[in-house]
């Protein structure tokens, strides 16, 4: 009877193991359009392990989980919009996202210094400038999810364009 208690704990130890390096991040968001129209979309990551197959918004790939996933953001030339291939087809105004215990947002505000576009992008209610019209989100993952996010082409808002 002993025996088959550790072998039924040992099985349920490895079952819990495996079952623990999966992950399922639906990525729930909003677009804004120049309009001022809102419109909820998904954008997420999902690993499963066992299967090697990694999910990248509505796309499966048989792989092994990747070190990192890049979201591009592209001011347009005239710097009142942007586009973001991952969420829309087109130009949008900003955006809300929430991917795993992270947000991140994009919106317009008004400042008394030269800011980019007037954008604030937003990174667990950090503020950060475009330093350049291209910017990336890179999202760093390990077994248990997202291991961390950062913006790549910015500058942190230090409180001088208030």
């Amino acid at each position: 009877m002993k025996l088959f208690s550790l072998v039924t704990l040992f099985s349920a130890s490895l079952f819990t193991s495996s079952a623990f390096a999966d992950f399922n991040f639906a990525g729930d968001g909003t677009l804004k359009y120049p309009t001022g129209v809102e419109k909820a979309f998904k954008f997420g990551f999902a690993w499963q392990q066992d299967a090697e197959k990694f999910t990248i918004g509505d796309k499966s790939y048989d792989m092994s989980l990747p070190e990192s996933y890049s979201v591009a953001i592209t001011l347009s030339k005239d710097e009142q919009q942007v586009w973001v291939q991952e969420f829309n087809n087109g130009f949008i105004e900003g955006f809300n996202w929430q991917i795993a215990d992270h947000t991140l947002k994009l919106e317009k505000r008004k400042f008394s210094g030269s800011v980019k576009g007037d954008y604030v992008i937003s990174l667990d209610n950090r503020d950060y400038f475009f330093a350049r019209n291209n910017i990336s989100v890179v999202i760093k993952f390990d077994d248990e999810g997202i291991k961390s996010i950062a913006i790549d082409g910015v500058t942190k808002d230090m409180g001088t364009k208030q």
